[in-house]
């Protein structure tokens, strides 16, 4: 996966980001600041301006900027930890001209790492970690067992695992952000930072499966 790849993967999340905005801010609505889609939506707006302005070199360059301007742009804790999970994506992949599936798998790794150091939250506080980092251990699985380091293949695991991680905050009492000063009432939503977190893990299965062979060549 080259540099061209991961432009077209923040271009993906963009318009996934700007199709669910008012559905993330709804989720937050009911657990947070009702900020969260808007927040998202114009931070990546930014993510493509700055990529379309001054397009980097690398991967790793891609996903570094992207993360620099979330941090930039986006208010509240949205910004820090998604420009954080990306930056250290990006400082993982370092100046490689071209990534494989198993690379970035490790760059998720770092990000999930990232995340939890800033955010002090583990699996089960209910936040974008909950379906983070699932996403990155099916990606490592898959990589490193049956989908023989196929992209298409390990990104599908870690988009349906992101949105299985997502889907299982309902039940859950937040613990950390905003949402655990409701304590119980909390329980009942969908975190609205985990269901984020899954469409972006799913534009990157979207940008696989375009650009796979197996895609090519189905009429």
């Amino acid at each position: 996966m080259d540099t061209r790849f991961f432009v077209i993967w923040m271009e993906e999340i963009t318009a996934a980001v700007r199709a669910g905005r008012d559905h993330l801010t709804r989720l937050d609505a009911a657990i947070g600041d009702a900020d969260h889609g808007t927040n998202l939506d114009r931070g990546f707006a930014a993510v493509a301006e700055a990529l379309a302005a001054r397009p980097p070199d690398t991967p790793g360059g891609v996903l570094v900027l992207a993360g620099s301007t979330l941090i930039r742009k986006v208010g509240g804790a949205s910004g820090p930890l998604y420009g954080t999970a990306f930056r250290e994506m990006g400082k993982t992949l370092g100046d490689a001209a071209d990534v494989s599936a198993a690379d970035l798998a490790s760059a998720l790794e770092a990000g999930v790492a990232g995340v939890r150091r800033l955010g002090g939250a583990e699996e089960g506080d209910k936040t974008m970690v909950d379906a983070l980092a699932p996403a990155a251990r099916a990606m490592a699985r898959s990589v490193g067992g049956g989908g023989g380091g196929d992209p298409e293949v390990a990104f599908a695991a870690a988009a349906a695992a992101a949105e299985e991680g997502a889907k299982a905050t309902v039940p859950l009492v937040a613990r950390k952000g905003r949402a655990s000063y409701l304590g119980a009432r909390s329980a009942g939503h969908e975190d609205p930072g985990a269901a984020s977190t899954a469409l972006i893990v799913g534009a990157l299965r979207a940008v696989a499966a375009r650009r796979s062979p197996r895609s090519r060549s189905r009429p």
